[in-house]
């Protein structure tokens, strides 16, 4: 019998907009039933919203939508689970104090009375037919994240989904983690599921697709097309566009995916300098922000930049926050540039050299609804004394020779943060983080949610900063990312550091590292 390839999802003209921001332009695309399709680009190509489109959850300017060939109303979620369309989020939404099959009874069809016992008696075959290795009495927030996600999916094919879009799925697994998702869909293919990745990395595009679609500022640059007929390098530039031709093959590699590449051989290892940061047995208190920290011992040297990879929630942000005095350190010792600091407070640790770069630029590291100027300055407010006079107008003037040094495109120093893009946004942070007085950087995710011109200006700020002798942990989701620009990397696993490693890096290693699997 043939396989059907008919259209199961179609849509022409499909326009977006936000105020004066179009996030979609005429978007026009047709995926065949019974394929894993692969939609890609950059941040702010309109991957996400594509994807709230076709699920029911944005209303386009204009455009018409179908589904098996009949007319879907634009911007209705009931009409499009009810026609089969169903979306898993990157950030996932299950309760986490409910059980799995709490969870999995939350916006089923059907209600009525029930217990737990007869929730997990319907639910636990479902789960066990999708191959979810879990028990449906357990709670969510006791899962490891590869297992949320897979009930995130196995609750969304309970109304027999007909199309499946999962946004980003990969962005909080392991290499292994990945892998078995990869699995995972291959199964619902065979289920006869149609599958819309929405995906960045051209390894795993092709390592899954049928089909892959590209978009770039919110138009459609080519896609469907067949993944048989269309290599690394051809989608590299479809996806990254003209820019494509002036970056070196390390770069272009790990913003895309490409490869596990490492700028390894170009740089020179850290020297055999007293270390910048020194963190010897250090454990913390429970940590809003983590898992506390249990006996992490850590050196970084002049010069060098160490990686910190690990499943997010892994302990990243409460090392940061041990280091920038904002979790209280029950025992150990921390060192910054040969000055002990584990009970000092913020302002003696920056006096000693540490700059943050934090993990949410719109939340942690700018305020929105202040000017530029008053954000660029606290960088000097912590040293001064008390009583001592601010000029606002020096202020603006350093703030604005600073800026331009710096490439922010602004208008005024006087303009709120709130009305920059987030690639200056970051730029600002950096003009005031990435002073010549800085010895130690943490930079955590310094580089998500920007396209690629922002994210490779941070990439030389940073290996600047390294060249000075500068210190630099460095924190990011994205193991290419990892690979490409650290001197050694180290895993996180439950607030403890479990592993480093040298280049040349093993990416299965790592990634078993990663899940606790240690070999």
């Amino acid at each position: 019998m043939s396989e059907d390839r008919s259209p199961i999802f179609e849509c022409r003209d499909v326009t977006v907009r936000y105020g004066h921001i179009v996030a979609l332009s005429d978007v026009g695309a047709v995926f065949q039933r019974g394929m894993i399709h692969a939609v890609v680009g950059q941040n702010g190509a309109g991957k996400t919203t594509f994807a709230r489109v076709l699920a029911g959850l944005v209303r386009p300017a204009s455009g018409e939508l179908k589904i098996d060939g009949r007319p879907l109303a634009a911007g209705n979620v009931k009409d499009a689970r009810r026609s089969g369309v169903e979306l898993v989020h990157q950030s996932f939404a299950l309760p986490p104090s409910f059980t799995v099959a709490e969870a999995m009874q939350f916006g089923a069809e059907g209600g009525g009375l029930f217990t737990k016992a007869s929730l997990e008696k319907r639910w636990q075959p479902h789960l066990d037919a999708l191959h979810v290795k879990v028990r449906a009495k357990q709670r969510i927030r006791d899962l490891p994240v590869e297992t949320q996600q897979s009930v995130e999916i196995a609750r969304a094919l309970v109304s027999d989904a007909k199309l499946l879009i999962l946004d980003e799925p990969t962005a909080v697994l392991s290499p292994e983690g990945a892998e078995k998702l990869f699995d995972r869909i291959r199964r619902l293919k065979e289920r006869g599921v149609t599958v819309i990745l929405i995906l960045h990395k051209i390894r795993e595009v092709l390592a899954i697709a049928d089909t892959v679609t590209v978009l770039r500022g919110g138009k459609l640059v080519d896609g469907p097309l067949s993944c048989d007929g269309i290599d690394a390098d051809r989608l590299a530039e479809l996806i990254i566009g003209p820019a494509a031709r002036n970056l070196n093959p390390h770069d272009k590699a790990a913003l895309t995916g490409a490869a596990v590449v490492t700028h390894a051989e170009q740089l020179v290892a850290g020297t055999d300098a007293a270390p910048v940061l020194k963190m010897r047995a250090v454990s913390t208190r429970s940590d809003p922000e983590g898992p506390a920290l249990d006996g992490v011992n850590l050196d970084i040297r002049p010069g060098e930049i160490i990686g910190v990879a690990g499943i997010e929630g892994n302990g990243q942000r409460t090392l940061v926050r041990a280091i920038s005095a904002l979790a209280d350190v029950v025992s150990g010792e921390i060192s910054i540039d040969r000055t002990d600091v584990t009970r000092a407070p913020l302002a003696a640790r920056r006096a000693a050299g540490l700059r943050v770069i934090p993990f949410e630029r719109n939340v942690e590291g700018l305020s929105l609804t202040s000017s530029l100027w008053e954000n660029w300055s606290a960088r000097g407010l912590l040293q001064r004394p008390l009583l001592s006079t601010i000029s606002p107008s020096a202020i603006r003037k350093q703030c604005d020779a600073a800026l331009k040094q710096w490439d922010v495109r602004y208008s005024d120093v006087g303009q709120r943060a709130g009305s920059l893009s987030g690639g200056n946004a970051q730029k600002v942070i950096l003009s005031r983080e990435m002073d010549e007085n800085a010895r130690l950087i943490l930079a955590a995710q310094p580089t998500r949610g920007l396209d690629i011109g922002a994210t490779t200006f941070v990439w030389e700020a940073m290996l600047n900063a390294r060249a000075r002798g500068c210190g630099l942990l460095f924190i990011s989701s994205d193991l290419d990312e990892i690979f490409d620009i650290s001197d050694r990397v180290v895993v996180m696993l439950s607030g403890r550091i479990v592993a480093e490693f040298r280049p040349p890096y093993d990416l299965t290693a790592v990634g078993a590292a990663m899940t606790g699997v240690l070999r």
